[in-house]
Order: C-alpha cells, then sequence, then structure tokens
C-alpha cells in the first residue's frame, strides 16, 4: 500500500512511498483512510527537538475493511474516526477499537479527522481543570485546533474566557466562538480563576501572576519551544496557594473512544465546530507540514487520501 514515509530532510519532511500492509492485533481494526489530519507536534517528530523514528499519523477518519479478530468494535463497512498511535499517513491503518468512534451521516469525513489530537486534548484539558461555570479562564497560544476546541468547549460551559492569539487574523474565530481576544499577555486585564498555559518561556511566568489566590495553572504545553523558568517566591505576590499541574492528553489506558464519540456527538449537534483552515490532496503533506512549522495555518490542516496513487504520481 502506499503511505507518507519520512525521509529525514527538513525540506521536505515525508513523501509518497511504498509500505508494507497493516498486521492488526486481535483487538483491531483495519481502517481504509478517507481523510487525515496533520498536526503542528508531529512536525517536531520528523523534524526538531523530538524527532522519532517511524511514521507518523494519529488522526484518521475512514471504512472498517477489517473488523477485530475478538469481536470488539465497529463491524466491517462502518464510517468511524480513529486515534491510532501513529502510521495514519496512510491508505490504510491498523486502529484499536477501543480508540475507534462511529461517524453519523452528518459529519463528514473531513470534519472527523481534524477531531482527534486537538479535540481530545481540549476535551480532557478542561475536564483536568475542573468545573467551569462562571469562572474566568486565561488561555495562551489558542490560536490552533487545541486552542480553538479548548475555547468553544469552555464558553458552552459557562466560562468568561480570555484567549491570546499572535494576531487579529487567528483571533477571529475565537471572538465569534464568545472568548475575549488579546494579542499579548501584557494586555490582560484582570486575574483568573484558571489559567492554561502552553506557551512555555517568558510566558509561563508572566501567566502564573495573573492566577487568583488559590487558583490553578494547567501546563500543557511549550510551543514556542523555549523552556520555562518559574520561582516559587512569585506565589507571595499574588497568586497565594495557587496551584501548577502539568497536563498530558494520554492520561490512561482507557483508549479514546468513549471521548472521540462526545467530540462527534457534540459536532453533529452543532455544539463544536472543527476549524479547518487547510484542505489539501495527501500529495501536499509535506507542503502542509512546512506550513503548520511557519504557522502559515489558521486551525486544522486535512488531507484526503487518493487510493489509486502510485509512489511515481
Amino acid at each position: 500500500m502506499k503511505a507518507m514515509l519520512p525521509t529525514g530532510r527538513p525540506e521536505e519532511m515525508v513523501e509518497l512511498g511504498e509500505a508494507d500492509e497493516p498486521s492488526p492485533a486481535a483487538n483491531e481494526a483495519v481502517v481504509e483512510v478517507a481523510v487525515f489530519s496533520v498536526n503542528r507536534g508531529e512536525v517536531f517528530q520528523l523534524h526538531g527537538p523530538i524527532k522519532r523514528v517511524g511514521r507518523p499519523g494519529k488522526d484518521v477518519a475512514g471504512v472498517v475493511v477489517r473488523a477485530a479478530a475478538d469481536g470488539s468494535g465497529p463491524a466491517a463497512g462502518s464510517r468511524v474516526v480513529g486515534h491510532p498511535p501513529a502510521n495514519g499517513w496512510a491508505q490504510r491503518v491498523a486502529v484499536p477499537t477501543a480508540s475507534l468512534a462511529v461517524l453519523p451521516a452528518d459529519v463528514s469525513f473531513e470534519q472527523a479527522a481534524a477531531l482527534p489530537l486537538a479535540g481530545l486534548t481540549a476535551l480532557r484539558l478542561l475536564r483536568a481543570a475542573g468545573p467551569l461555570a462562571g469562572r474566568r479562564v486565561l488561555l495562551t497560544g489558542a490560536s490552533g485546533g487545541v486552542g480553538h476546541y479548548t475555547t468553544e468547549l469552555a464558553v458552552n460551559s459557562g466560562a468568561h474566557v480570555t484567549a491570546v492569539t499572535a494576531t487579529p487574523e487567528r483571533g477571529k474565530v475565537l471572538e465569534e466562538f464568545g472568548a475575549e481576544v488579546v494579542h499579548d499577555l501584557d494586555d490582560v486585564e484582570g486575574t483568573f480563576d484558571i489559567v492554561l498555559e502552553s506557551v512555555g518561556g517568558a510566558s509561563t511566568p508572566k501567566a502564573l501572576s495573573l492566577l487568583r489566590p488559590r487558583g490553578q495553572m494547567v501546563w500543557f504545553g511549550q510551543a514556542s519551544r523555549e523552556p520555562a523558568q518559574l520561582s516559587f517566591f512569585e506565589f507571595f505576590k499574588g497568586p497565594r496557594s495557587g496551584t501548577v499541574r502539568h497536563f498530558h492528553y494520554e492520561h490512561s489506558d482507557e483508549g479514546f473512544g468513549d471521548d472521540l464519540a462526545t467530540l462527534v456527538r457534540l459536532t453533529a449537534g452543532g455544539l463544536l465546530h472543527p476549524v479547518i483552515g487547510r484542505r489539501e490532496d495527501w500529495r501536499r503533506t509535506a507542503e502542509v507540514l512546512s506550513d503548520l512549522r511557519d504557522r502559515r495555518v489558521i486551525g486544522n490542516a486535512v488531507l484526503t487520501v487518493d487510493h489509486s496513487a502510485t509512489t511515481a504520481s
């Protein structure tokens, strides 16, 4: 089958090539991928400080062509969204059935493929932050897919959200979702019950200074790729008895299926709106990855798989 293979070259991180067919475990279904999404974090797997070996690809939508041998999960022919651990940028991929959700007819493959990594992160991040109704929430680094989902989910839960984005263009969607948008932490007014920090570097101590006494800062990323330095003496200047918590969306071995089903249900009900800033044929994956690295994509980028593709095309 055809798949996007890492090249090891920073100027063209992947290329179309030949890969082995999936060899599913008993609890895995084989999905024929219709659309996949790429994420900025995957850029760093291919080219950057956390470079890893292997084929990336964690966000897929398509049709089950081989049900799991153990009888779990969707039947062959089911439209699904999945979150495999890797190898999703391919014509077919094996996905644990615990990380699959069935799609209703009114949720497209493009919408579904944009949900998993960013949507799961947002959903579980807000669950970790605790009750939101009536609380003031500050979200840094809000321009990408995680920021969009986090903002819409938090506003719909009754929070007053202040979102920090680099430019007015990137903040427009967040304003439509109901957030107050600023473009520099120095312009933020007031203090917050919950600070969701994902930038790192100088942003982290500044965000901490905006926390109310007994508030909570949840650190879930370092988009600047710059390490943060905190002085715990700063807690005495405002956020007394505050807490700092690290969050990662892969918090258990339970799989992602139930939370994927929640994201699908919210999307089908018009309560969650995937922001798709780029749609391309999968032959342009390398170009899209470069644009993600250089922040030329607002929201999610989705790519449609051509099942007649050849390596020469």
